[in-house]
């Protein structure tokens, strides 16, 4: 059994709890909190499982680490304090322990990642012995490994495009929805993740993986960005209130240029209310999904769409990048100490948990 911490109890270290607990080769032997009303409280209270695990939250980062454990599921934002997450990993890594996480986005693309992130990483790997993982849905998952997969299954490929379609009033983190997506904001309100070139830090990674494992030479990468207004005030049953002309819709995407085209495109479409841009592609059903369409022949699409704590899309999602992440743990503690990235760490089936209920 390897002893895995959980770092951090929002929306990722939830679903994290719950999935190394539920993890055959896998013991939680800690969980790492930041708001002292959380610490003391039983880690199968913090994860919704409706019963206790015997591991009580604490925020002595030195005890939990200097206990070694052999893995730590990182699930602390990343988002507003890229330096302070990158400070815990590096920490973690230092100490031995193979990290997974979704909160560094600059090092899901380890090759091209900014020196500033990648050089601490590798140092701690030499110093401690341990290793890094970093993944997520999308990016992630939904434009890495599966575009990759159904690539491989067509006869010709002209184009990959990777799209995730979802209502952001789903989404239980209000600042980022607000603040940095720009939800409710007048559309003369810059939002933080459309400044210029914000798009491609978090997902020209996947545009360059995709590339490598397509044999194919990314010249460029492009962004386009078009918002929205609402039409009319809506209210939400999570985020209340969102005014008529604000920002209700966006839609952006970020391209891969090979041969003068866009060729590799990962595309977001995201509202806070379907009623907003409906001429804009819309999941099949439900809240949100997460779809690749390989133009080519055949045409292949596939859309996936998760679900978890009470039909919630966006916690669906969020379980996802998780499973991803503790379900690779166990193949990290047997591989070399490194910086790992999505075209080397396999998806492998959930070996042992077929009809498994965790205790």
């Amino acid at each position: 059994m390897i002893r895995t911490v959980v770092w951090g109890t929002g929306n990722v270290g939830r679903a994290a709890i719950r999935a190394v607990d539920a993890h055959p080769g896998l013991e939680l032997a800690a969980v790492l909190v930041s708001d002292p009303a959380k610490v003391g409280r039983d880690a199968g209270a913090l994860a919704g499982l409706g019963h206790e695990l015997g591991v009580a939250a604490t925020d002595d980062v030195g005890a939990v680490l200097g206990a070694r454990p052999g893995a730590v599921v990182y699930a602390a934002s990343g988002d507003v304090r890229p330096d302070g997450a990158l400070e815990d990993v590096v920490r973690a890594v230092a100490a031995g322990a193979v990290v997974v996480t979704p909160s560094l986005y600059p090092l899901y693309d380890p090759r091209n990642a900014p020196p500033e992130f990648r050089d601490p990483v590798l140092a701690a790997v030499a110093a401690g012995g341990g290793s890094l993982f970093a993944s997520g849905v999308d990016p992630g998952w939904g434009n890495d490994v599966l575009p990759l997969l159904v690539s491989g299954l067509g006869t010709t490929v002209d184009a990959v495009r990777c799209q995730e379609i979802f209502d952001y009033s789903t989404y239980e983190q209000e600042f980022s929805v607000r603040e940095l997506i720009g939800m409710g904001k007048p559309l003369a309100y810059e939002p933080p993740m459309l400044f210029p070139s914000v798009p491609t830090m978090v997902w020209g990674g996947q545009i360059r993986l995709m590339a490598r494992a397509l044999g194919a030479e990314v010249e460029e990468i492009r962004e386009t960005v078009d918002r929205r207004p609402l039409e009319a005030t809506v209210k939400t049953r999570t985020m209340g209130v969102f005014e008529e002309g604000t920002q209700g819709a966006v839609r952006f995407e970020v391209q891969g240029i090979v041969g003068g085209e866009p060729r590799i495109v990962i595309e977001h479409v995201t509202r806070i209310h379907p009623s907003c841009a409906p001429d804009w592609p819309v999941p099949p059903d439900g809240a949100g999904a997460h779809r690749v369409i390989v133009e080519g022949r055949p045409r292949i699409e596939v859309t996936v769409a998760a679900i978890d704590e009470g039909e919630n899309r966006a916690a669906g999602g969020n379980a996802t990048a998780v499973g991803r992440l503790v379900g690779a743990i166990d193949w990290l503690v047997a591989a070399e100490p490194g910086l790992y990235d999505a075209l080397d760490v396999p998806i492998r089936p959930a070996m042992g948990k077929l009809g498994r209920r965790p205790r």
